[in-house]
């Protein structure tokens, strides 16, 4: 990972020397836009409106409209700014964790320690663990002022951008306000739902199909080339279901109810299988020991009936000699 700024941590007056890591990366596909006649890729460029050159992205300022007024900001005025020039994560207050609002939460950055002893972070972790508080810390970072919570994730302290309050959208939904009534029966039936899907969450068991499946028809594409079909590729997935369901009952029961069997049937399943195996085991072994006995009767059968044979055989010649007519004496 590459360090994308540095600076300190600050609390009372304990000092905290930090490097800054993003947490996360992208994992789509990188897809650019190309022409769909030619195939040419897309290009675009900065044109200024007076001149119509095209500018480099080193000679572009900023700049401020008001009633018709432009207020142009160069780098340096920017840079001139006390807040950029800060280099310290300062923490404002504790919270309790639960306080921390889910919708609040944006970009996530690691923290590594950057001295030569850590004990000051390792020291600051432990007290986050143990008072189950988050820190709410300040800092500037890319030209913006900004609100964070601190917090510890494993070993490691997380530093995760919070939106300021007047960046989160109050909501009123009119529907909302309506008397809605809801009965004793739909909600047992509801909590059951609710129940039979429970489970401990564990991200590495979902997977983003979407780019799954762009990496499929890329792959396909390269090999079949220009005799590809999407139909050979992906079939024909079933049409959605839409409406709005009219009875809410039924649709609960019908859900508990398959949810059950579907439960049941991964467990009969399951079970099924090492049961299969070991039916298998045992005919395998038993199949053996007929072939076994087989043999050795065989074997037994082809003995007694040669020494039948010869038996026989002989009793034959016996009963030939026998009547024979006896030849008179010249």
């Amino acid at each position: 990972m590459r360090t994308i700024w540095k600076g300190a941590l600050t609390f009372g007056l304990v000092n905290v020397p930090v490097k800054v890591y993003s947490a996360t990366e992208d994992h789509d596909v990188p897809l650019h836009q190309v022409h769909d006649k030619d195939g040419g890729r897309i290009r675009y460029q900065r044109t200024c409106e007076i001149c119509g050159e095209t500018v480099a992205y080193s000679d572009i300022d900023r700049a401020y409209v008001d009633d018709g007024h432009t207020v142009v900001l160069t780098k340096d005025d920017l840079a001139a700014l006390p807040s950029e020039k800060s280099r310290e994560i300062d923490v404002v207050e504790f919270v309790p964790t639960e306080q921390v609002d889910l919708l609040t939460l944006d970009k996530p950055y690691y923290l590594e320690p950057d001295s030569k002893s850590p004990k000051a972070y390792v020291l600051l972790r432990k007290t986050l663990e143990q008072s189950d508080r988050t820190a709410i810390v300040r800092f500037t970072l890319r030209q913006k002022t900004r609100l964070a919570a601190l917090r510890v994730r494993g070993d490691v302290l997380v530093l995760q951008t919070l939106l300021w309050a007047d960046e989160v959208r109050e909501v009123d939904f009119p529907a909302l306000h309506e008397d809605v009534r809801i009965s004793k029966k739909e909600l047992e039936l509801s909590e059951a739902l609710v129940e039979s899907y429970s489970s401990d969450f564990d991200p590495d068991e979902f997977v983003d199909e979407y780019q799954k499946e762009l990496r499929t028809l890329i792959d396909a594409k390269i090999e079949a080339g220009e005799g590809f079909d999407v139909s050979d590729t992906f079939d024909d997935a079933e049409g959605e279901k839409s409406g709005e369901v009219i009875d809410l009952m039924e649709a609960l029961r019908a859900s508990v109810a398959k949810t059950k069997e579907q439960r049941a049937a991964a467990k009969g399943g399951a079970s099924g299988s090492s049961g299969s195996a070991s039916k298998s085991g045992s005919a395998s072994k038993s199949g053996g020991g007929a072939k076994s006995a087989s043999a050795s009767n065989s074997g037994s059968d082809a003995k007694t009936g040669a020494k039948s044979g010869a038996g026989s055989s002989s009793g034959s010649k016996t009963a030939a000699k026998k009547s024979e007519p006896k030849k008179k004496a010249s």
